[in-house]
């Protein structure tokens, strides 16, 4: 896809002072792969954005047993991970805003310290709509997470190392949302959901505590005031540029496959042919580890295939993957998501590293918006893939995951003419 920048304002004042502190420190003075202070940075976001998955998706492998527990259908159960889906993506933005003024760190550690808290209170839900109701808190209390920790890397990371930290970052997620569904898959078959919520919460403390002793302090971060006005002209500013709503659009297409697969997967396994018991099914998602894999390798990725390269890589093996799944044996189907895995999170990874380079300024809503995106993407993905699942079985959901799929192909295709006839342009002028 082509590289640009914003068209937003060069003078965005309480949104992202112009020029941005990045721009104006040396960029010697920026953190680098080898540096102590990256190695700290790396592993303290790491952390974060473990606590961050686990606690997002972990009720995600539970669904079988909160559907049981509570008797409700599987469309309705898979409300607890939609919620708080919807609730992150429907807060970022305000909280990018918020980061703006009071600070990268301040807001993430407040908004996991927040996170953490509800995840401890989730287990005592006494019904599905109060189990609902918490999620969705609990989701927008992340909401300070993601587009912070993006804007935070593209302030405090050189540009060569960029794309390379935030697949750090992202590793992070597939690490906690890994780890989240087999804690819960295996606590859950011998002391049920309530109790596997529970460990789910204990992790996330862990991780909380681990980010907040680890992370270096922001050193090129300009704080500005809060202004709706600049705001709003800031986010029309970013939605206004092609190059960056094809990002947007793209990452919430990745999502929307990555959410529907792995919401509807385990009523797949527990059913026959397979009928697997719950502790098994969770560590189906051991498979998480080759997202963390390919997503660590986004930055290898696009140095060796450019930006459009890299993602008809990872579009391709996302496809690859669903076709697999279809499958009525185990073995190929856990191939399948291992390619379905390994696909989104090298996609994701290209997507989200591409808005932070790509923003000159607002660097905070540029990537809110993406993660808005992204996170409406999974909603509407555990959602739909939910009613596919039960409308017309596992083929259906794998049909929803492929029109998705060619959403990306044709906007990446898209990218690629318009490059070329810029290219053409700007050589005939």
């Amino acid at each position: 896809m082509p590289s640009a920048s914003t068209k937003a304002p060069s003078t965005l004042g309480a949104a992202s002072p112009s020029p941005s502190a990045a721009t104006r420190t040396p960029s010697d003075s920026r953190l680098s792969p080898g540096a102590p202070g990256f190695r700290r940075m790396s592993f303290a976001l790491f952390a974060a954005g473990m606590a961050t998955f686990a606690l997002l998706y972990s009720t995600q492998a539970l669904l079988p047993a909160v559907s049981a527990g509570f008797g409700v259908s599987a469309g309705a159960a898979s409300w607890t991970v939609s919620a708080a889906t919807g609730a992150l993506a429907l807060c970022v933005l305000p909280m990018s805003a918020l980061s703006e003024r009071y600070g990268r760190t301040t807001v993430m550690r407040v908004s996991l310290a927040v996170a953490v808290v509800v995840g401890l209170l989730v287990p005592l839900a006494p019904n599905l709509e109060s189990l609902v109701a918490l999620r969705a808190v609990q989701g927008a209390a992340l909401a300070g997470l993601p587009a912070s920790a993006m804007a935070y890397l593209a302030e405090e990371v050189r540009p060569k190392a960029l794309v390379a930290a935030i697949g750090l970052f992202v590793a992070g997620n597939s690490i906690g949302g890994m780890s989240g569904r087999i804690l819960t898959g295996w606590v859950a078959q011998f002391g049920g959901w309530r109790v596997a919520l529970a460990a789910v919460g204990v992790l996330a403390l862990v991780c909380a505590l681990v980010f907040r002793a680890m992370l270096p302090a922001a050193r090129h971060f300009t704080p500005g005031t809060l202004s709706p006005r600049v705001l709003a002209r800031t986010v029309r500013g970013h939605l206004a540029d092609p190059l960056l709503m094809r990002l947007y659009v793209i990452g919430a297409l990745f999502m929307t496959v990555f959410g529907a697969v792995y919401t509807v997967i385990g009523f797949r396994l527990v059913k026959e042919p397979f009928g697997l018991p719950q502790g098994v099914i969770g560590s189906i998602f051991l498979v998480y580890l080759v997202g963390t894999v390919s997503s660590a390798a986004a930055g290898r990725l696009v140095a060796r295939l450019g930006r459009r390269g890299a993602l008809y890589l990872a579009v391709t093996t996302t496809a690859a993957g669903l076709l697999l799944s279809l499958a009525g044996s185990l073995v190929p189907v856990l191939l399948g998501l291992v390619l379905i895995t390994a696909g989104f999170f090298a996609g994701h990874a290209v997507a989200s590293s591409s808005v932070s380079g790509t923003a000159r300024t607002g660097r905070a809503q540029a990537s809110a918006l993406y993660q808005s995106a992204y996170y409406l993407g999974s909603s509407a993905g555990g959602t739909l893939g939910a009613v596919a699942f039960h409308a017309g079985g596992w083929a259906a959901t794998v049909g929803l995951g492929l029109l998705a799929v060619a959403g990306v192909v044709g906007l990446t295709l898209y990218g690629t003419y318009a490059a070329r006839v810029r290219e053409r342009g700007l050589a005939a002028a």
